[in-house]
């Protein structure tokens, strides 16, 4: 994770022996749902970046934009959504902790509050709890078009005099508002700047309401209640609770059979478009790097440098970003479906079957998302408020098919069923089912033992329904992009380097039997068959290949765990795939390739005719239908990836919650594979 950026602790760096200026922050906060991250974006576009809070795994995204007050230099920070500040949830804890200044955070200089005009009550609970603070507020009104078309006629001047902060009406989905927005930001910025007295509000009125004790929850509900009754009148001063459009969606999006039936209908369109339409930005990446590392090739002279360079650190990279395209892709749908309201309502529903396996509905997203890449789902279960419901999500994320296994699984459902589509097919989809029965069955044992304890019930708002906005989509894409390149594409990077290494050396020389077919190639040349030259040469390489994979570390590794493995019915060159795929899944198409065929490449008919007819040193198949079945089987359940282990512990706060998994999931997926290899000989399926 990156480090915490200056705007969200207080500065120590000296420049010719004094502090720098601080550069005045401004913390924007609201419930969620509320379109607080939309006019974040509006306000910073690209010039922010995420981060997390010091001493916390809670994201925090920081920008910067321009005031007149300050000459310029303005920092936001967005602070976690939350509904109450005084609640014992880690997102309340860290809006405290801001907004008092404790160490190491700073005390920003104002707030922005963003508030939905649709449900005006309930989020003015938030802002009663702010202006105890006794910071510079701004509220921003949000929503205020539909609030409009639901009959809502709402007064931000006799509201902001009722409260005692300015309220600026605006549409952060469509800009509208933002301008004089950061003007009132601008007025309130220069006011602390201007050392005005701390305890002063905002706004001082004669009809401004008595503030509300924020320790006392129905004193806070009165003061929300008289500033709602006070500021808004037309049809539906109840927050629109009569909309019969809105009452139909959500009988329909959360009843339990027809609700659940359109969330696989969803969920299943969703999966479709992400891999529809990765396809063409993934073959477009695989082509450019397959071109650098063409070209860099015939730039420089063989050796070392050479291979690793080429095999190292461009395969490895390529490795890395040929997954993008559907990491940003997921979190653009994502992020539609959150913004147009239909994610709570999913949530909802996902929670009745959750909580059978102890896991509460805001497990949804972070299982959801671990469909990509394992990574960014458990970062997302960061925010689920139980600390035993959080660890349940991480230990099981991985168990969900992620992008990574998507190559094992094609290549071994196509060696399974050759020219049976539709039994591969069905065999795909069966993987994608069995890892989330495992999470599921996984997180049922782990909150019945080692996470003992009732999940909280999941309180959630359902936010209203609304056109989602493509630009904040766009923009959470991008930076969850950045951030998987930065966190773990680096890592996977350097596993691919060491990777190459164990399998490049130590070198070795050339077996007998491959100098013999290169001295016939020779002889067939000067003959003037060129045909059986070739041939000849494309054997040697084989053999060539093969022999130095062998006595690699690599291979020597293989050999060593060979009788682990055995009673799974893996050879030594099944395990040197499986050693090597623990550093990253999706190297186990190509070790294959080059351990049975003895060329780089796997994708064309003839290297996958190769591995399905590739023997074993006693002259037998390598992939018989009962070891592809059990090696099918565990690479769903397998902890095979490095770089997750890597952020579980990050996450889960210590190496041996990371040990748990790795063990856990290892037994777990050796334990099914032998059951299949030895289930499929005890039917006659050799």
């Amino acid at each position: 994770m990156t480090s915490a950026p200056v705007a969200l602790v207080e500065p120590t760096a000296t420049v010719g022996g004094a502090s720098e200026p601080k550069v005045p922050l401004v913390a924007l906060i609201g419930n969620p749902n509320t379109g607080k991250t939309t006019l974040f974006n509006r306000l910073c576009g690209l010039r922010a970046k995420t981060a997390n809070f010091p001493g916390t795994t809670t994201d925090a995204r920081v920008g910067r934009f321009d005031l007149e007050a300050t000459g310029g230099r303005v920092e936001l920070v967005d602070l976690p959504g939350l509904y109450r500040l005084q609640l014992d949830l880690p997102e309340s804890r860290v809006c405290r902790d801001v907004l008092e200044g404790k160490a190491p955070y700073r005390r920003p200089d104002a707030v922005v509050v963003v508030i939905d005009a649709t449900n005006l009550v309930r989020n003015l609970y938030l802002v009663g709890e702010l202006i105890t603070y006794a910071l510079p507020t701004v509220v921003a009104l949000n929503m205020t078009d539909i609030a409009r078309r639901r009959g809502l006629s709402i007064d931000p001047a006799r509201l902001g005099e009722l409260i005692g902060c300015p309220v600026v009406p605006i549409v952060a989905r469509r800009g509208e508002g933002v301008d004089q927005l950061r003007a009132a930001v601008d007025g309130a910025v220069g006011q602390a700047l201007r050392g005005a007295p701390a305890a002063l509000p905002t706004l001082r009125t004669d009809r401004q309401l008595p503030r509300p004790d924020p320790a006392d929850f129905e004193a806070l509900d009165g003061w929300a209640a008289r500033a709602f009754e006070g500021s808004v009148g037309g049809a539906s001063a109840v927050g629109a609770a009569g909309d019969s459009v809105t009452a139909r969606l959500d009988q329909a999006f959360t009843h339990p059979v027809l609700g659940t039936a359109v969330f696989v209908l969803v969920m299943g369109g969703l999966f479709w478009t992400l891999f529809a339409l990765a396809t063409v930005p993934m073959d477009l990446i695989e082509a450019t790097f397959e071109h650098l590392g063409g070209w860099v090739a015939g730039v420089m002279p063989p050796g070392a440098i050479h291979d690793l360079l080429v095999d190292g650190i461009i395969g490895g990279i390529a490795g890395t970003v040929v997954f993008l395209p559907q990491i940003c892709l997921l979190f653009f749908l994502i992020s539609l479906l959150e913004d147009t309201g239909y994610l709570a309502r999913a949530a909802f529903v996902m929670d009745r079957i959750l909580c059978r396996f102890g896991l509460p509905g805001q497990a949804f997203v972070p299982l959801l998302s671990s469909h990509a890449c394992a990574i960014p789902g458990i970062l997302s279960a960061k925010l689920i408020p139980d600390r035993h419901d959080r660890l349940a999500t991480v230990l099981v994320a991985p168990f969900m098919s992620c992008s990574a296994r998507l190559p094992v699984y094609v290549l071994l459902t196509g060696l399974l069923f050759a020219e049976r589509p539709f039994f591969a097919g069905l065999a795909f989809a069966l993987c994608y089912l069995l890892g989330a029965t495992a999470a599921l069955g996984s997180a049922w044992i782990a909150r019945r033992t080692f996470l003992r304890g009732r999940s909280r019930p999941m309180v959630l708002e359902l936010p209203s329904y609304k056109v989602p906005s493509v630009r904040t989509a766009a923009y959470t894409a991008y930076f969850q992009g950045v951030t998987f390149l930065r966190k773990a594409g680096t890592v996977i990077v350097g596993i691919c380097v060491v990777m190459w290494w164990l399998s490049a050396y130590p070198q070795v020389a050339p077996p007998g039997e491959a100098l013999q077919l290169r001295a016939e190639a020779a002889a067939a040349a000067s003959q003037g068959t060129p045909e059986r030259a070739e041939e000849l040469r494309h054997q040697a390489d084989f053999l060539e290949a093969r022999h130095a994979q062998a006595q690699s570390f690599a291979g020597r590794l293989g050999r060593t765990f060979e009788p682990v493995f055995a009673p799974l019915g893996f050879d030594w060159q099944l395990t040197v795939g499986v050693l090597t795929s623990f550093l990253a899944r999706e190297v186990f198409v190509s070790t294959m390739a080059v351990l049975l065929v003895g060329v780089d490449e796997a994708e064309d008919q003839g290297v996958i005719q190769g591995i399905r007819t590739a023997v074993r040193d006693d002259g037998t198949r390598v992939f018989t239908p009962a070891t592809a079945a059990s090696l099918l089987v565990f690479f769903v359940l397998a902890m095979q990836c490095l770089p997750t282990l890597a952020v579980t512990r990050r996450e889960a706060g210590g190496l041996g919650w990371a040990g748990l998994q790795l063990v856990y999931m290892t037994t777990l997926a050796w334990l099914a594979a032998f059951v299949t290899f030895h289930g499929l000989h005890w039917l006659g399926v050799a």
